[in-house]
């Protein structure tokens, strides 16, 4: 179907006519000093005022044009139903300084956990139509990066732009959580999930883990604890050649937060490790939402106004032409 966002414009056509008819009239000025060679363009003017019909025409038609695009026709596609059942899941991934301990292995090759974390979950990200994915980010302390939302793309493209130390090299777990409580108070009819990536424990924060469960709890928040990196040597640490990597990790806080919110704990030493909570997210039963449609929309003022600005240079090439004859 084929509108106009703003039809109303169309009001101002006649206002370049209704300028010139009502547009007071300028008084001469006596001349004191007469020059023949001003004298002898009197002649020329009926000759230019009886060819500048033309001309008119085309400026009358560059106002239409301009006026035209500036109402916005678009183009709208039929109407196209959203998703109305989905899940409320937010991602807190830790950013610290020893997520770049280089002791994962991915397509053959050792790689630092966040590379391995950003693949697993942005094929995780495509998987969740219908869901609403939220990102946050936490170092020294927790921030969010990305609301609750069912724009998965901007999800996973915010994903990949982070970076380790954005917010510091140290873990703030217990901000993280309190944070995911903060923005899922906000949301009444919610499934109410958190994934919880670290590889460490909780170094650094204004809310200490403890504390933070308790609020969890209280909102009804199913936290999932991933647990990333390896126990194996092999692989290149920043903070030693082939050193246990894994050890840092504070299983027990983890274990004891998702089983306190009725979620899992998952140790992520590899791949495979990440791709577990697929299928045990997958059965959670989704949350109806009040039915949406979405009208794809073409916007069109682009050709009224390339067409006006085409009339421009041909108006402005024809009055010059005229110049030379007149000269000449």
């Amino acid at each position: 179907m084929f509108e106009f966002s703003w039809p109303w414009l169309f009001l101002l056509l006649p206002l370049p006519w209704l300028i010139a008819k009502f547009k007071p009239a300028q008084h001469s000025v006596p001349q004191r000093l007469r020059m023949p060679s001003f004298a002898s363009l009197s002649s020329l003017a009926p000759k230019i005022t009886a060819h500048s019909w033309g001309v008119s025409w085309l400026e009358g038609l560059v106002w239409a044009l301009l006026v035209i695009a500036a109402a916005n026709p678009q183009w709208l596609d039929e109407p196209v139903a959203l998703p109305n059942e989905g899940r409320d899941i937010m991602l807190a991934v830790d950013l610290s300084g020893s997520m770049n301990e280089q002791d994962m292995e991915y397509q053959g090759r050792y790689v630092d956990r966040l590379s391995v974390v950003k693949a697993v979950l942005g094929e995780f990200i495509e998987q969740r139509q219908g869901d609403r994915l939220g990102l946050i980010l936490f170092g020294d302390t927790a921030f969010l990066q990305t609301p609750l939302t069912r724009d998965l793309s901007t999800v996973s493209q915010m994903l990949s732009e982070a970076q380790i130390g954005l917010v510091g090299r140290a873990t703030a777990i217990g901000d993280a959580l309190g944070l995911s409580v903060k923005r899922f108070s906000q949301k009444q009819d919610s499934n109410r999930i958190l994934i919880l990536l670290t590889d460490g424990q909780n170094t650094a924060g204004n809310l200490k883990p403890e504390e933070a469960l308790i609020l969890a709890r209280e909102e009804g928040i199913k936290v999932y604890t991933v647990g990333v990196g390896s126990d194996g040597r092999g692989g290149f640490s920043l903070f030693g050649m082939g050193g246990s990597a894994g050890s840092s990790i504070d299983e027990a806080t983890l274990k004891h937060i998702a089983s306190e919110t009725g979620g899992s704990y998952f140790r992520a030493k590899d791949v495979s490790g990440l791709q577990k909570i697929y299928q045990e997210l997958d059965e959670l039963e989704p949350i109806s939402d009040e039915a949406q449609t979405f009208r794809p929309q073409l916007a069109l003022f682009f050709w009224p106004l390339l067409c006006a600005l085409a009339l421009i240079m041909l108006t402005i090439l024809i009055k010059a032409l005229r110049g030379l004859k007149q000269e000449a």
